[in-house]
């Protein structure tokens, strides 16, 4: 069987650009508790908007869809599933809310992976939650019309349950050393979890849902706030990109992982960007309408009243209705479209 060892990441020499954003992201960190001193209104709004987008782009990048009105509904609790993608939905939705509420109390156990898949499976009628795979699998990347391209044939079925186990122990031995980067050392761990691909359905979300539960663990909880999902979402050919040239050779041990570390460092540090700029605009005492025109005038290209609600979660729908409304009669702003259609975009 293949050996894991993250113990050779140390002998790895990464270059300046893995160091800077490393070193960067560090700093954030260091931030961390003066945002999180932050109104808890705010803060409570920052975790409702990334609690939904997590949700939908997570299951977003697999294919599983629905209306963004039965998304916060289900997110919210105040809808029952209804198919088999709002089944799948809701089971994240509860699998990210455990990860939320009691992170320091998941240890990185393959039996404590084995229950988070169980409750991601938990609507399902499928009865594959909380097993690992019975047959032969493959890492596939599903297209925008639905087709999916087959990138990796991962290990055997019976090989599975010795390869977590042994990700597993590797992993909280190099933890417990101190002597590698958590930054270093989650994407490592991820990027074996996703060549191993241990369960029959539900991997690329449970590796989304592992990344956020290691990241919370080493003290990097802006994920709460701002989602990383919806993040790679946004980048999915990025994503897949990366995975693909760290999976090369792996079966041999001879893949490099530096694009996909480089990635996951690269997502971390927009969501901690875009943190730090959604706690400034909280904490600036000025006018609703004077904090819609700065959001508006730090975004590029078109954009909804959605994405300005979650740069300003300080203020209200109405209040951003309002704010846009009269950016439109002041012409600093375009507005095109109808209902769900209804974009903006700046004059200037």
């Amino acid at each position: 069987m293949k050996e894991f060892d993250y113990g050779k990441l140390k002998s790895i020499k990464w270059d300046s650009e893995v160091l800077g954003l490393v070193a960067q992201i560090h700093e954030y960190k260091g931030k961390q508790t003066l945002f999180l001193k932050q109104k808890p209104a705010t803060l409570d709004k920052l975790v409702e908007i990334a609690k939904i987008q997590s949700t939908e782009a997570s299951n977003k990048i697999e294919g599983i869809v629905t209306t963004a009105t039965r998304i916060k509904q289900l997110c919210d609790q105040k809808a029952t599933p209804r198919n088999r993608d709002e089944e799948e939905i809701s089971g994240y939705r509860d699998a990210l809310a455990l990860i939320h509420e009691s992170y320091e109390y998941i240890p990185i156990k393959s039996s404590y992976i084995l229950q988070l898949h169980q409750v991601l499976y938990r609507y399902s009628q499928r009865g594959i939650g909380g097993r690992f795979k019975n047959t032969q699998n493959y890492i596939a990347e599903v297209k925008e019309n639905g087709e999916q391209i087959v990138r990796f044939m991962p290990l055997d079925p019976f090989e599975t349950p010795m390869a977590i186990e042994a990700i597993c122990e590797s992993f909280n031995r190099e933890t417990d050393s101190c002597e590698i980067d958590p930054l270093i050392l989650i994407p490592a761990f991820i990027i074996d979890f996703l060549c191993i691909h241990p369960f029959n359905d539900g991997n690329g979300r449970m590796s989304r849902l592992l990344t956020t539960l290691l990241l919370y663990r080493a003290g990097y909880v802006v994920g709460k706030y701002v989602s990383l999902e919806s993040k790679i979402e946004k980048t999915k050919a990025s994503y897949y990109e990366a995975l693909e040239k760290s999976d090369i050779n792996w079966n041999a041990e001879g893949n490099d992982i530096t694009p996909f570390v480089k990635y996951i460092l690269g997502t971390v540090l927009a969501a901690y960007r875009d943190f730090e700029e959604r706690v400034a605009m909280a904490e600036e005492n000025i006018s609703s309408l004077d904090l819609v025109r700065n959001a508006v005038n730090n975004t590029i290209g078109k954009f909804t009243k959605s994405d300005i609600m979650e740069r300003v979660p300080s203020i209200g729908k109405t209040s951003v209705e309002n704010a846009l409304k009269a950016l439109v009669q002041e012409g600093v702003i375009g507005k095109e479209g109808k209902g769900k259609a209804t974009f903006y975009f700046r004059k200037n």
